[in-house]
């Protein structure tokens, strides 16, 4: 019987050919027509189908590195475990640093040894001073009697630091610690250890927009800092302080509330008097533009200059100001200039490492403001990848009631300077720098200084 049946459907199929074959012509044509079309509607299919596949496969993708992204953050925060047992793949660690918790921890820091060969014109300055290892305006030597060469080593600028980033409760919470050696020498000296105590630079901590803690003051911009032998750099021409505050940042403006302190010359000149009664905090603001040809930024101070002294029957106040305006301007693909104008009254222990007091006092014992400007101009120079210069040029006058302050104050300060920096390894920086100073009383004596500082620092 199955015989019979695949007989039967090949005559069928045999008399349909035959019938396709020798169909009238109007009906052949009608019959094309009816195939296109359904290849047509087979072919829309066929793509609309694709495309599904297409975005089915892309919706799978995401979910995959979704989850993939939620398995990393979940090994991120793995349960105490000896070492044996914690997970050592790279992806269930931070690219930097290690988890606690929520918090991302992370060491840092440098070590840094540092050769100065110095001349002075007018004297020496005392071992263990700070001006052995920076350059200070304030301790140049002025009206002594010229002596040979002096040369120091130090590695007091190591530091090194420690900070935490993570969320609490929904808010990003950051932390810094930063330690170094640049405070006054400790128990040893030059003769045996070389010992020198450690320094708090920064401790604050970060929540969303705040910042509080010490930190660079925020009339201060660190962006357009140049690069030298020592970090104090061009010191009489730039903004430096480091001290506790409350800050606020939204976007490019920033302001703060800062611990206050006031600086005095006494009537007719004398020793600095470190007043300490300030009442109220010295508040700032500032304003950063930024751009791909580089940045400006303008930063304003408002502050109370008070002191207290019962056995003078002095108690007196007033107010200083200042205006900070910085900026680095990029040139080509590496090379920059960099600018820095400061001016305003009251503002002396802002300014150069205070060169200038705050203020002075009468015959009253009321205190009248110090005015000051400063600046520098850098011009940065990359000669190879691995090779850099910067040459750098600072000036800071004062305007000193003479009739007050006397003729022994500081009057103005300057200096110049060129580096030439050598990078032979990643983190690794070798370098010489040749700098000349100068600082000039109120009376017209000066005194300078010639150095030329040799380091090698490596950074982790």
């Amino acid at each position: 019987m199955d015989r019979h049946r695949l007989l039967g459907g090949a005559a069928a199929f045999a008399l349909l050919g035959a019938f396709v074959t020798y169909a009238p012509h109007a009906q052949a044509q009608d019959t094309n027509a009816a195939l296109e079309a359904r290849i047509a509607q087979l072919e829309a299919e066929l793509n609309s189908l694709k495309a599904e596949i297409r975005s089915a496969r892309a919706e799978q993708q995401v979910q995959n590195q979704t989850l993939s992204d939620g398995i990393i953050r979940i090994e991120q925060r793995p349960a105490p475990v000896s070492v044996a047992e914690a997970p050592t793949s790279a992806s269930a660690r931070p690219a930097e640093g290690f988890r606690i918790g929520d918090h991302t921890i992370k060491l840092g820091g440098f070590i840094k040894a540092d050769a100065n060969i110095s001349r002075y014109s007018d004297g020496d300055i005392p071992s263990g001073d700070l001006g052995r290892d920076f350059y200070l305006p304030s301790s140049i030597p002025v009206g002594g009697t010229s002596e040979g060469t002096a040369t120091d080593f130090s590695a007091r600028q190591t530091r090194f630091w420690l900070t935490s980033d993570g969320e609490v409760g929904g808010h990003k919470v950051g932390a810094r610690i930063e330690m170094d050696f640049q405070a006054l020498p400790g128990s040893g000296d030059h003769r045996t250890t070389n010992a020198s105590s450690p320094a708090l630079r920064h401790a604050f901590v970060t929540i969303d927009n705040w910042l509080i803690g010490q930190e660079w003051s925020n009339f201060q911009n660190l962006n357009v800092l140049p690069e030298t032998a020592d970090y104090l750099g061009p010191s009489e021409g730039m903004v430096l302080s480091r001290q506790v505050q409350v800050r606020y940042t939204r976007g490019p403006l920033s302001v703060s509330v800062e611990n206050p302190e006031t600086t005095l010359t006494p009537f007719g000149g004398g020793a600095r008097i470190i007043a300490d009664d300030n009442a109220l905090p010295d508040i700032t603001a500032r304003y950063a533009h930024v751009r791909p040809w580089g940045e400006v930024q303008l930063a304003g101070l408002v502050r109370q200059l008070k002191y207290e002294n019962p056995a003078s029957a002095i108690d007196s106040s007033t107010y200083g100001w200042g205006l900070s305006a910085s900026a680095k301007f990029k040139l080509g693909a590496s090379d920059d200039i960099r600018l820095m104008l400061t001016g305003g009254e009251g503002i002396g222990r802002y300014v150069g490492l205070n060169l200038a007091n705050d203020g002075v006092l009468d015959a009253s014992g009321d205190i009248e403001a110090i005015g000051v400007l400063a600046g520098y101009a850098a011009y940065r120079h990359v000669w190879q990848p691995n090779w850099r210069s910067s040459f750098i040029l600072s000036h800071q006058e004062i305007d000193n009631p003479e009739a007050l302050t006397g003729l022994s104050v500081n009057r103005s300060a300057s200096s110049a300077r060129a580096n030439l920096i050598w990078t032979p390894l990643t983190g690794v920086d070798v370098g010489a720098e040749l700098m000349f100073g100068k600082r000039e009383l109120q009376s017209g004596q000066s005194g300078d200084m010639n150095r030329l500082s040799l380091f090698a620092k490596y950074g982790f």
